[in-house]
This record gives structure tokens, C-alpha cells and sequence, in this order.
């Protein structure tokens, strides 16, 4: 690169318009994003494994702006919720489209969520010094489920309706105030409309909560740092680079990639991650055969039922979650990274395998050998956390480990 070139990339943009440093001038906010948005210090080691959190960012700004133009035409009410969806699908200028878009963008969510939160296991992003990034990241994680569940319940399908019977019903099972629980969530004796008045307007209201939470992530990720394929700190000025431009034309590759999945699964396939039954009105007469929430669910609800007692399930499920939260000290290997533990790498491998196997098993009837296949995977799921992971430091042996960043950069180039 020319030095006439890097001289340009190192101007700020209040150096180079009079308009932006009149602004900055009087509100300090030009210097404040260039500094965070691209002159922050990065590993320069990053692969891209490392765009899944840009990726989750756009698909929840899709999220955003398509939920809002739905709202536009959706009626939150029983008697209208239905038909105001096939109203938004059959005669509104592009309604299928932001439906398909909305439904479709849930999923691919969902998809860069899971790839986030894998690669942070492999390569140990919740250790020292980043325990409250890991911890503000799984508070995501929760509140876009909690979100993604609200509004699964808003077409009001069979699926819709009955999802929502059992999924409340759950906290029936907590000692004493489980009942209580379950009418507030209800705002009555059953699922009805005030279930989907509330389920309305939290769905909408929480997108703008995680976005608030999601700056409270990137705020902790430039304090701390980012972690990185080599599990070890910026030391040297060698060891970092600028996020602007080249990460910001790595992310732009992956955004391409995502948006050729995304638009594969929104114009040629765009209910295969949906549910048929959802096309049926609610009817609170009929119960479906087979009860099932979305795939992103699915795990969480194969564990809830490879337990036989109601309030032991409900434990088991919402454990699996709070694993997550106590992960930093549950792993006591010295070594960060994944890629220079070798044994690890065998149990973490089996362990999203079997992850995907409990989905498979979530949408599975609920009888037979699926559900002691269930009780062994969910076995699996807590034993890698509570045994595997505490234990497993005192029998590997890792590799050697690079003394820094650009040592492990030289060595892949």
C-alpha cells in the first residue's frame, strides 16, 4: 500500500470534511464511533468465524425493520390475528415477501447465534479477561429466545396456539407460585386474547431492549479486547491491525455468504424451517398429534422431555442454559484455545453432534427408544460440562502455544 493510501486511512473523517468536524464540534460523536467502529485495535489473526457476531448484528437489524412493516398490518387480537397474516401474504404490495423475510430472518438469526456462541466454546472467548462478554452475550441469547417464542405465537396457527399452551404451562410446575405465574402469563384462565395482546407487545418491545444490550456487549468487547484463534493477548503493535478496512471487507464477505443462504431459503424453500400446522387456524377444540416448537428450540424442548417429572424437566432445561453462565469456571484448562488442545477438540466435536442430535430428537414423537436416546444425550450435554470440561485438564496434553499473535499469524501465511 502506497504511503499516499495509508495516509488517507489514517485521516479521521473530521480531518477530511469541514461538515463532519462542525458536527463533531458540537457533539462529539464522529470521533466516538470512528474510534470504536474502525480504529479500534483487532487481532489480526481473526478468521472468519469471527464475522458470525457482524452477521447476527444484520440479521437482527432485518429482524427490526421487517417486524416493524408487519406490525403496520397485523391485528392482535383472536378473532383477527389469523386472517390478518394471509391479509399481509395475499394483499398487501410485497406482504409475502416481509413475511417470508421476517419468518426466514428468525432462523438464519438463530443460525448465526448458535455458529457465535460455538465458536466462543472452541476457542475459550468466556475466559479471563472476558467472563462479562460471555455472560452479556448468553443474556442475548436468552432474551432473543424469549422473543423468537413470542412471536412464533403471533400467527395464531394451531401450532401457534398450542406451542404456547404447553411452553406457559411449564411454569405451573415451580412450588407454589407456579399456578400464579402461569394466569399472569396468561391474563386469564387460558391462552387467549390477552395472551396474544401481551405476546404482541412484548415481541415488539424486546428487539429494542437487545439492541440496547447488544451495545452494552460491544462496550465490554473494546474494553476487554477480542479473543482470537491463538487464545493469547495483544501485546505488540504487530499483534493488532485496524477494524477498518480490512475486517470490515472480511465481514462484508461474509455478510455476502449469509445473504446467498438467506435468500436461498426465502425464495425456493421459505416454510421448510416452519411448521404446516401453522397454516391451520388456532382451534383450542383439536390438539395437534405431535406438539412442536421451532428448530432453534428443539434441544431445550428434547431435554424437557427426557425427563419424566414436570418441574425435574423444566429444571433440566433452563440448567442446560445456566451451564452457559458458568462455564468460566468450569473449565480450568491454562490453554484458551481449542485448536492446541487436542483431546478437547474430540469431546467438543461430540458434543455439537450430539447437540444437533437432541434437536433432531426434540421433533421426534415422545415415546419409545427417542426418549432414552434423549436421556443419554442430555446425559452427554451435562456430562461434558459438569465432567469433561473440570477434569479434562488433568489428563491432556496440549500443544505448544504461541508467544503472540503475529507468531501465530506468521506461521498460517
Amino acid at each position: 500500500m502506497s504511503n499516499h493510501i495509508q495516509n488517507d486511512f489514517d485521516k479521521s473523517l473530521t480531518e477530511k470534511s469541514k461538515v463532519a468536524k462542525w458536527i463533531n464540534d458540537r457533539l462529539p460523536i464522529i470521533d466516538s464511533l470512528e474510534n470504536t467502529l474502525f480504529k479500534h485495535p483487532y487481532p489480526k489473526n481473526l478468521s472468519y468465524w469471527w464475522s458470525f457476531g457482524s452477521i447476527a448484528g444484520i440479521a437482527l437489524v432485518v429482524q427490526i425493520l421487517s417486524g416493524l412493516f408487519l406490525s403496520m398490518h397485523y391485528a392482535a387480537n383472536t378473532a383477527l390475528a389469523f386472517n390478518s397474516v394471509e391479509h399481509i401474504m395475499r394483499d398487501v404490495r410485497y406482504g409475502w415477501l416481509i413475511r417470508y423475510i421476517h419468518a426466514v430472518g428468525a432462523s438464519m438469526f438463530f443460525v448465526a447465534l448458535y455458529a457465535h456462541i460455538a465458536r466462543g466454546l472452541y476457542y475459550g472467548s468466556y475466559k479471563a479477561p472476558r467472563e462479562l462478554l460471555w455472560w452479556v452475550g448468553i443474556i442475548i441469547f436468552l432474551l432473543t429466545m424469549a422473543t423468537a417464542f413470542m412471536g412464533y405465537v403471533l400467527p395464531w396457527g394451531q401450532m401457534s396456539f398450542w406451542g404456547a399452551t404447553v411452553i406457559t404451562n411449564l411454569f405451573s410446575a415451580i412450588p407454589i407460585v407456579g399456578e400464579s405465574i402461569v394466569t399472569w402469563l396468561w391474563g386469564g384462565f387460558s391462552v387467549d386474547n390477552p395472551t396474544l395482546n401481551r405476546f404482541f407487545s412484548l415481541h415488539f418491545l424486546m428487539p429494542f431492549v437487545i439492541v440496547g444490550i447488544v451495545l452494552l456487549h460491544l462496550v465490554a468487547l473494546h474494553n476487554v479486547g477480542s479473543n482470537n484463534p491463538a487464545g493469547v493477548e495483544i501485546k505488540t503493535k504487530k499483534d493488532s491491525i485496524p477494524f477498518h478496512p480490512y475486517f470490515t471487507i472480511k465481514d462484508m464477505v461474509g455478510f455476502v455468504g449469509f445473504f446467498l443462504v438467506f435468500g436461498y431459503f426465502l425464495f425456493f424453500y421459505p416454510n421448510a424451517l416452519g411448521h404446516p400446522d401453522n397454516y391451520i387456524p388456532a382451534n383450542p377444540m383439536v390438539t395437534p398429534a405431535h406438539i412442536v416448537p421451532e428448530w432453534y428450540f428443539l434441544p431445550f424442548y428434547a431435554i424437557l422431555r427426557a425427563v419424566p417429572d414436570k418441574l425435574g424437566g423444566v429444571i433440566m432445561m433452563f440448567g442446560a442454559i445456566a451451564l452457559l453462565f458458568a462455564l468460566p469456571f468450569l473449565d480450568r484448562s491454562k490453554v484458551k484455545s481449542g485448536a492446541y488442545r487436542p483431546l478437547f477438540q474430540k469431546f467438543f466435536f461430540v458434543f455439537v453432534l450430539n447437540f444437533i442430535f437432541l434437536g433432531w430428537l426434540g421433533k421426534s414423537p415422545a415415546e419409545g427408544w427417542y426418549i432414552w436416546a434423549s436421556r443419554l444425550a442430555t446425559l452427554y450435554y451435562y456430562g461434558y460440562f459438569l465432567v469433561i470440561m473440570p477434569n479434562l485438564p488433568k489428563f491432556e496434553k496440549t500443544l505448544p502455544v504461541p508467544d503472540s499473535i503475529d507468531e501465530h499469524f506468521q506461521s498460517k501465511h
